[in-house]
């Protein structure tokens, strides 16, 4: 079913209210339902039970019941002005539901200008002039979320005192959700740039007394400006803030207030901070002394006045303070000092709520937790520390030797262990031969492969030495420490083993240029140099095979060749044999 129901107000498109019925025998009898349903929706739509218009009600209720700070008030009525009024100021109160809110926040979300001439030039300035560089082609910007967010909760104020007042029925904006927050970006500045800007701002004593009253409590700028003598109280080193400076955009003055809360706090000093406030008090009475005044209790206690009788501006606070950081390169702002007091603070171990009640939030710590602490570097190194010294003593790494003692797993580790122990309790003595490889596979039911990794694996611990023609027998220098660098044998294959003499080998750094020497059968064949690891058994069986193809030998003779390893000009490394074909 389809409805014609008008024009959009916002798109100035036709509108249309659509229902799908489902087939079946009574889809007829059902279509007619909906049919009736739809048009009467259009009907209240065309028939309101008021004819105010939009811009009526918002105009009533900013006026008469919007409970919030003139300065708030007026930012409303210029989002009515600039954003609201243009599209749907003129329509009916009854006529605005969940879809012209939907276009509403999606046209603003478009474009914060409402442009609709895509060739339209955005001039330097409304006045007659000659057009350069900067009078440029326009480009659509959207509203902020912030801004978008801020007109829905208008419009929601208004029309839940509109169905207060028996305006409309329904209240359209439960029906719409505004754009999502944006996320909090919180940024403080620096420990070094928050140095450089105290260094500079004690260039004058009483704005370095300022800033850095607002760097230790985190107080807001009219909070500061609004402070009196009479709420400081060095013996117990607190100060009270009770009240605030604001501006009124509607009087064009600036008044005193309470604070944004509504509530006062007091907030406790340290002892350098009273420390300054003492000084900066006597600084001020010698000011008013020297002019024949006095100070009083109800001074401000920041003030351009002699006498302290007038309080500063806060606008005029931020525009030096931005003067300032713009002298010294650092991007920040007044208010980010608020932000520097809350990250410190959360960073020293101070608890959320006692940093949300220095600060004046009312949230129990959300706003200070999600908008007011950054990340800091130093707080979250701490952080590991004190994890690290609660969890268990790191367990001292083990070498590849160590581990297979400690824990063998494959039967080939099993059997060295077995023969490593046997020679440690004495049952095996220097120069002992171990029995045969087929005995040793016969006993412990593995492979003769198995038993030649065992044996290369106690080579490398130096248990064991091995030599052409006879069986590995025990070695004469066995020391109980093993060699720290993996076994040579874990880089072979099951099946695979080679000898390597038991010369002493430096410990191996890598590949490196290396040269070698191939014998068979004792008389030398072929010299060559190449990159290798005079550790890796399996790159040197390579090589070794490499060399017996070049000599015209077939793979199967490997047993009769010898290869020596040594550095250029240096000794020899080891002789490398292969045990098996």
């Amino acid at each position: 079913m389809k409805v014609y129901a008008g024009f959009d107000a916002v798109t100035k498109r036709r509108h249309y209210l659509r229902e799908t019925v489902p087939a079946g025998p009574n889809a007829e009898r059902e279509a007619e339902v909906v049919l009736t349903r739809l048009l009467n929706e259009v009907n209240e739509r065309r028939t309101p039970r008021t004819s105010a218009p939009v811009k009526q009600l918002l105009k009533r209720y900013l006026d008469q019941h919007f409970e919030g700070e003139p300065s708030t008030r007026q930012q409303y009525r210029d989002y009515v002005r600039k954003h609201i009024a243009p599209f749907i100021g003129d329509e009916p109160v009854g006529r605005i539901d969940a879809d012209i809110l939907d276009s509403l926040y999606a046209e603003l979300r478009r474009c914060r200008e409402h442009c609709t001439n895509k060739r339209r030039i955005d001039h330097r300035t409304s006045r007659k002039h000659e057009c350069d560089e900067r009078c440029r082609p326009h480009q659509c910007k959207p509203l902020g979320a912030t801004a978008i967010r801020q007109i829905h909760y208008l419009l929601s104020g208004a029309y839940k005192r509109a169905v207060r007042w028996g305006w409309v029925s329904k209240n359209p904006t439960i029906d719409v959700d505004p754009p999502a927050s944006p996320p909090a970006d919180p940024s403080p500045p620096s420990a070094d740039e928050s140095a450089r800007i105290l260094t500079e701002a004690w260039q004058d004593e009483d704005w370095g007394s300022l800033l850095w009253l607002a760097m230790t409590t985190g107080a807001r700028r009219g909070e500061l400006c609004a402070l009196r003598w009479a709420d400081f109280e060095p013996d117990a080193a607190v100060v009270t803030l009770k009240r605030a400076i604001s501006w009124d955009p509607e009087g064009r003055v600036w008044y005193e207030k309470d604070t944004k809360t509504h509530q006062q706090r007091r907030v406790a000093l340290d002892s350098v901070t009273v420390e300054v406030l003492t000084e900066h008090r006597e600084r001020c009475e010698k000011r008013a002394v020297a002019i024949g005044l006095s100070l009083k209790r109800e001074a401000f206690m920041f003030s351009q006045a002699p006498d302290g009788a007038e309080f500063q501006k806060p606008s005029s606070v931020t525009q030096r303070y931005e003067r300032m950081v713009k002298r010294l390169g650092i991007n920040t702002t007044l208010h980010r000092l608020r932000h520097y007091s809350a990250t410190e603070l959360i960073s020293s171990g101070v608890d959320v709520r006692t940093v949300a009640g220095r600060l004046g939030h009312g949230s129990g710590g959300q706003t200070t937790l999600r908008v007011y602490t950054a990340w800091v570097s130093e707080a979250d190194q701490r952080a590991s520390t004190a994890l690290a010294d609660r969890v268990p003593e790191r367990p001292k790494p083990l070498t590849s030797a160590e581990r297979i003692r400690a824990n063998p797993r494959n039967p080939y580790e099993k059997l060295a262990v077995d023969v490593y122990d046997q020679v440690e309790r004495g049952e095996l003595s220097a120069g002992d031969e171990l029995p045969s490889m087929k005995r040793l596979a016969g006993d412990y039911g593995i492979s003769v492969g198995t038993v030649q990794r065992a044996v290369q694996l106690l080579q490398e611990w130096g248990t064991v030495e091995v030599s052409r023609g006879r069986r590995a027998q025990v070695a004469a220098n066995h020391a109980a420490t093993v060699r720290t660098t993996p076994a040579a044998g874990e880089s072979l294959v099951a099946g695979e083993a080679e000898q390597v003499s038991p010369k002493p080998v430096e410990a191996p750094s890598g590949p490196e240029l290396l040269e070698f020497e191939i014998r068979r059968h004792g008389e030398s064949v072929r010299e060559f140099s190449a990159e290798a690891d005079p550790a890796d058994a399996g790159h040197l069986r390579t090589l070794l095979a490499t060399a017996v193809r070049r000599d015209g030998r077939d793979l199967g003779e490997i047993l009769d060749y010898e290869m020596d390893v040594r550095r250029p000009g240096g000794p020899v490394l080891r002789t490398f044999v292969s045990m098996t074909a």
